[in-house]
């Protein structure tokens, strides 16, 4: 007998109810397992954390319509300023106001979450930083599943680069894992990290894989991260997931499909509002 059909045929224990779970309980289960971070009995809450400068704001409206964002248990907006605040609440979500020094993202993250369950109730955090916000909700997902290997401390996404003149492109970062390749060719979903660069490494024949800026940490490792000082190769390639790896935390990858397109210049708001706009005819 199969686990579900074991779970969808038992009864209730405490309530010796003799009626089987219903379908729709049963889904909810399912999807639980297999995207929860932990496997013990308090299985964490699905935390998205959006990074919002000022120019951002405008597309904080669609980043919360989002599929999979949409029906998240909880979302918070970590920003620093109360006018991004106020969009984000007239947009209906719910925004916490944190210190504008700020030295990441990663500390704005951990300064809200503090801030909202001071107590840890939630074991992981998924930050969601709002310069992406044609970000496809499979990311959001796939993001969540290298915590299922409970020896892996961050999870974060890639996507193979498909555009030449991404492969020399500081700006383009490139995640180095040693992903094997299958016998259709496709390498497998997960694989751990190994480095950060904005060169165009690894060298040689193969793919480069674009590192994306979404990550899932665990609370503990979250809680660790802010707390170490900047790294040397960070402060080298201004990545500040190699202090993570510089620290011996372990980071996987997963492969997702396309990489979004990133909001870091008024053009690039632009460009992003019509797609935005196209979506929603």
């Amino acid at each position: 007998m199969e686990v579900k059909e074991a779970i969808w045929g038992r009864r209730s224990v405490r309530r010796f109810q003799d009626r089987p779970i219903p379908v729709r309980d049963m889904e909810l289960l399912m999807d639980a397992l297999r995207w929860a971070p932990s496997a013990g009995n308090l299985q964490a809450r699905r935390f998205f954390f959006i990074l919002d400068k000022q120019t951002r704001a405008a597309v904080a409206g669609a980043s919360l319509a989002q599929m999979f964002i949409a029906t998240a248990p909880l979302v918070v907006v970590a920003c620093a300023d109360a006018e991004i605040a106020a969009v984000v609440r007239a947009a209906g979500g719910r925004a916490v106001l944190t210190r504008p020094d700020c030295a990441s993202g990663s500390d704005r993250v951990f300064e809200a979450i503090e801030a909202i369950d001071p107590d840890g109730a939630h074991d992981a955090v998924v930050n969601l930083q709002g310069d992406l916000p044609t970000i496809d909700p499979a990311a959001i997902r796939a993001v969540l599943a290298p915590l299922a290997n409970p020896e892996v401390d961050i999870a974060t996404v890639a996507a193979v680069v498909t555009d030449a003149a991404e492969r020399n492109d500081p700006n383009v970062v490139k995640a180095v894992a040693a992903f094997e390749e299958t016998a259709g060719g496709r390498p497998p979903q997960i694989a751990r990290a190994l480095y950060f660069s904005r060169a165009a490494v690894p060298t040689g024949d193969g793919p480069l894989y674009h590192h994306i800026g979404l990550y899932a940490f665990r609370r503990a490792a979250l809680a660790r991260f802010v707390r170490l000082p900047p790294g040397r190769l960070e402060r080298r390639e201004r990545l500040e997931q190699l202090r993570a790896l510089e620290a011996g935390m372990r980071i996987d990858v997963a492969l997702v499909d396309t990489a979004p397109r990133g909001v870091d210049t008024p053009a690039d708001l632009a460009r992003v509002r019509a797609i935005l706009a196209a979506e929603a005819r």
